[in-house]
């Protein structure tokens, strides 16, 4: 994604002003960042350039207007961003107030005023809605005739079709399939989990697809997705994997269990009443039928984690599976990325940083608020930087014309 310049002219010199972005997202729900400037002796300021003395953000942060913004005073506890509709942008209003403003934005006329355009989904990216076979899944083929490296896109245990990322890859050139595997038609209709041939369902219509490289799949997760990829790469007889990748992922896991096995009851809860699920797969167990035999993987592995992820125990899971991987000679096809003070839900760049968010559980179906930890700063550097180092893994593995697999 694109950084933007919001650049600031013809205010006194030495005037104190107020940047300000507001988006009103699909559900309704206002967010807003701030940044306070002083104009330089021309009258000028550019937020590339020069520095927030204050607001939501500090310091010089060309794209501060995104990653912080915030729901508006007064809202409901617990929101997170997220794109729904990928064809249509998300507009942000950028503003200029007079003076160092904190709030009230409102109730001020600015003294100017443009709406920005952020999208997801490059010019000639197709997306194509899947549903055969009992799938519910959206397909992002870049522009042109292809063939293109395909992947399948696995977001956590919240569900329902998550399609910016896909979309992003496809405006990438890698043709991406996001799965809705927490509640598809199938499960809404019948009440039960999708099995694991649900996942190899979904990689056939990929490796079978006209414009899809069969031979040149990967996979990425997020959270439980990240899970479900670990599984796949190393145990399905039908996915053969090019390259995989892990967001806040654990190899902790029943190997013999399903989808809504991987959660537990065992669970610890903040003064704030959010919980704290890291702790339930810790210590990391002994018995191998506990984890997934990451030492029998046969493609590069890429994870990412924060280190103060407090939904998974990602960097224990990373340095016992590093471990793992060593013990049995393949720990050449492991690559970590572990960002300080970073959370659980990394997200493609600029996306808002959430300390936490709204869960239903698997079993019960019991909405509840769960903490992902993380600092605000530290969090979207760590997104911006795992996103340009995420697409390189990928082209090095999807688009090179050597076996990844060998030593």
């Amino acid at each position: 994604m694109r950084k933007f310049i919001v650049l600031v002219q013809k205010a006194p010199p030495g005037f104190q002003l107020t940047v300000h972005a507001l988006h009103k997202c699909e559900i309704g729900q206002s967010w807003e960042a701030f940044g306070h400037y002083t104009a330089d002796a021309t009258g000028a300021v550019n937020v590339s350039e020069d520095p927030s003395l204050g607001g939501t953000y500090s310091g010089v942060e060309q794209m501060g207007l995104l990653w912080s913004l915030r729901p508006v005073p007064g809202s409901k506890p617990g929101l997170r961003l997220r794109k729904v509709n990928v064809q249509t942008p998300m507009e942000v209003t950028i503003s200029v107030y007079q003076g160092h403003q904190t709030e009230g934005f409102m109730d001020q006329v600015p003294l100017a005023s443009v709406v920005v355009e952020r999208w997801f989904i490059a010019p000639g990216v197709r997306r194509i809605p899947i549903t055969e076979d009992g799938l519910t899944a959206t397909l992002f083929l870049p522009p042109g005739p292809g063939p293109f490296p395909g992947l399948l896109d696995l977001w956590g245990g919240s569900g329902k079709l998550v399609e910016y990322r896909s979309a992003l890859m496809a405006s990438h050139g890698i043709a991406s399939l996001v799965l809705d595997y927490i509640t598809p038609k199938i499960t809404m209709e019948t009440g039960r989990m999708v099995d694991l041939q649900y996942f190899e369902t979904a990689y056939k219509v990929l490796e079978q697809h006209p414009q899809v490289l069969s031979s040149r799949i990967g996979m990425l997760g997020l959270s439980m997705g990240a899970s479900m990829t670990l599984k796949m790469a190393v145990y399905s007889q039908v996915i053969k994997l090019r390259c995989a990748v892990s967001f806040g992922g654990s190899h902790v896991q029943p190997v013999e269990g399903s989808v809504e096995q991987i959660n537990s009851d065992r669970i610890r809860v903040t003064e704030e009443n959010e919980v704290i699920y890291r702790d339930l797969s810790l210590p990391i167990p002994s018995d191998p039928s506990l984890k997934v035999d990451v030492g029998r993987l046969k493609c590069p592995l890429l994870l990412v984690l924060g280190d103060d992820d407090q939904n998974t125990p990602a960097y224990e899971s990373a340095m016992d599976m590093k471990e793992m991987m060593e013990r049995a000679g393949n720990n050449h096809l492991l690559t970590i990325l572990l960002y300080p003070n970073a959370g659980h839900m990394i997200e493609p760049p600029y996306m808002p940083y959430a300390r936490g968010g709204t869960y239903r559980t698997l079993d019960t179906h019991e909405r509840v608020k769960v903490l992902w930890g993380g600092e605000t700063v530290a969090h979207s550097r760590a997104q911006e930087d795992a996103w340009k180092k995420t697409l390189v893994f990928l082209r090095e593995n999807l688009f090179g014309s050597t076996n990844p697999g060998a030593p």
